[in-house]
């Protein structure tokens, strides 16, 4: 959008949220009547997720004019993580067993050869779409996608950096990043809401999951109490001292790197992802989270520790939906149509796979976020199905960090071989 939204101020704009949130769990909580039938069908999170974005494509509200994305994903988000991994049980999340990696690594490899394969279907009737040569080739530009998608902002830059596409029209692919993706996140919302039929339907053993959400839940009963001030301010305290040691870590460990190892200068090189301060800041605040787990600190779960956690979660949520302009499928067309083919060939593979394995839709759900979304939608997703879940999305997402630029290049180079064919 070329206009500015009717509403610039951010005070503004995160009282809009805020009540958008509070009336949709005001909503969610009736028991009888229409709110109760609607909730059976669309969940709660994707309601916080779709509301801002009605509200982005209304142009009331506008990510492009509002820091509150950025404070979400840099301060509630570690701060969320923290919380929700205090009660962490790692014995219980290693008893998932390697469906959880299986259903990861295929969302990769559906990443890596829905590109080319999305490329092939629209050369046919639309060679011009997938045409372009040097800097303007499309293959070049979608390889930012392949970096995005499988690992995350600072892949998605690799591959810019590599592959050398036209930057005037580096807009459009972000474009098409943001609609595909956050369309998909929406279908992933939706299903949350209908899983137990999807797991009977995948013929799924979630049995590990559903121990582990009980080992938990049985913990909180038993420490739980009635917090006092005291107990919110000692959450709080911990959470976003965290948070400030996590960027302090992050933003020095980032520095040493790039000060000592020319490698992560080399924008160009799988390594450089590993000297952005936003990998570091997430993977030293669930740590610190994990740490806190074998202390004391870990009865805070009795007090609302995941509760609080799971406020910062659905701001956060809120926050991406204003992203997404549902107008703005209709902008470009053969971009869009390519994005789409695209992710509807990761989507179908981990369906197929997933039902091969018998692995649960949480695996599906998780795994595909973790490549797609990264480490700041894989943990909403994998805490939309319980808190004690979330660190299964984070550690997925670190992986996603790892294989990002080296998934990305091969997925690039099939994308190449495939506008020429």
């Amino acid at each position: 959008m070329d206009q500015n939204p009717l509403i610039t101020n951010d005070a503004a704009v995160l009282g809009i949220l805020m009540l958008s949130i509070a009336l949709i769990f005001f909503t969610s909580s009736q028991k009888t009547g229409f709110w109760n039938k609607f909730y059976k069908v669309v969940p709660a999170l994707l309601m916080c997720y779709l509301i801002p974005a009605i509200f982005n494509s209304l142009n009331i509200i506008s990510d492009s004019t509002s820091q509150l994305y950025f404070v979400a994903s840099r301060y509630f988000l570690p701060a969320s993580l923290v919380l929700m991994t205090l009660s962490i049980d790692l014995k219980a999340i290693k008893n998932l067993g390697f469906k959880a990696l299986i259903m990861f690594l295929t969302g990769t490899v559906g990443i890596v050869i829905g590109g080319p394969i999305a490329i092939l279907i629209i050369s046919i009737f639309s060679p011009e779409t997938v045409g372009g040569a040097g800097p303007d080739a499309v293959w070049r530009g979608l390889s930012t996608l392949a970096g995005s998608w499988i690992g995350g902002g600072a892949n998605q830059a690799a591959m810019l950096e590599i592959f050398k596409y036209n930057p005037e029209k580096y807009g459009g692919m972000v474009l098409v990043d943001i609609v595909v993706a956050n369309l998909w996140l929406a279908i992933i919302l939706l299903g949350i809401g209908r899983s137990e039929n999807i797991d009977k339907w995948l013929k799924a053993d979630n049995s590990a999951i559903e121990e582990l959400k009980e080992k938990v839940s049985q913990y909180t009963k038993s420490v739980s109490r009635t917090p006092e001030l005291k107990d919110y301010m000692i959450m709080l305290g911990i959470a976003f001292f965290a948070v400030g040691f996590s960027h302090w870590a992050s933003e020095h460990i980032s520095e040493f790197l790039l000060t000592n190892f020319e490698v992560f200068n080399d924008k160009t090189s799988a390594l450089a992802s590993f000297s952005s301060t936003f990998f570091w800041m997430i993977t030293i605040s669930t740590a610190f989270g994990v740490g806190l787990s074998f202390t004391k600190a870990k009865s805070y779960e009795g007090a609302g520790a995941s509760k609080i956690g799971s406020i910062f979660i659905y701001f956060l949520v809120a926050t991406i939906g204003m992203k997404m302009d549902l107008a703005a499928v209709f902008e470009n067309p053969g971009l869009i149509l390519i994005g789409l083919i695209w992710m509807s060939i990761h989507a179908g593979l981990l369906i197929i796979v997933a039902k091969v394995i018998k692995a649960p839709y949480f695996f599906l759900a998780v795994g595909s976020q973790a490549n797609v979304g990264g480490a700041a939608s894989a943990p909403v997703v994998a805490s939309a199905f319980h808190p004690s879940l979330t660190s299964v999305g984070v550690l997925l997402a670190v992986f996603g960090y790892v294989v990002g630029t080296y998934a990305a290049l091969g997925c690039t180079i099939l994308m190449e071989i495939s506008s020429n064919i």
